[in-house]
């Protein structure tokens, strides 16, 4: 019983070491093969094109964060579309799953009409 649960899964053992094998084979192989040329074009730092004019671990502002949470709360509204989109069919009275979602939707348009009211989306 043993030997048939170990052959069955051999061929997934197998494809895991020759992965491992391979992935640091190719590692070792590029760090010998490759061509090492630095100067200080290569070791610069990149910031989309464009020349860095201050320290990269600069503080930032509290509102980035704020309009970042914001945006994951109000974007994450859409994945509850779509399971209500696709069981709206199997309510008993079809306007008890409208109106369900019309109070979902007047909650999350209170909410951002409130931090808007607030200037939590200004960035002045």
């Amino acid at each position: 019983m043993k030997e048939n649960l170990i052959a069955g899964y051999l061929p997934v053992i197998l494809y895991m070491i020759v992965c491992v094998v391979l992935t640091f084979a190719l590692a070792i192989i590029s760090q010998i093969l490759g061509r090492k040329n630095p100067n200080s074009e290569k070791n610069a730092t990149y910031e989309c094109g464009m020349v860095p004019f201050k320290d990269a671990r600069l503080r930032f502002d509290v509102r980035f964060y704020l309009v970042a949470m914001l945006f994951l709360l109000f974007d994450i509204e859409v994945v509850f579309l779509y399971p209500w989109a696709v069981v709206l069919g199997k309510f008993n009275p079809v306007i008890f799953g409208l109106i369900e979602m019309i109070l979902f939707m007047a909650i999350l348009l209170f909410g951002y009409i409130y931090i808007w009211r607030k200037g939590a989306l200004d960035w002045r």
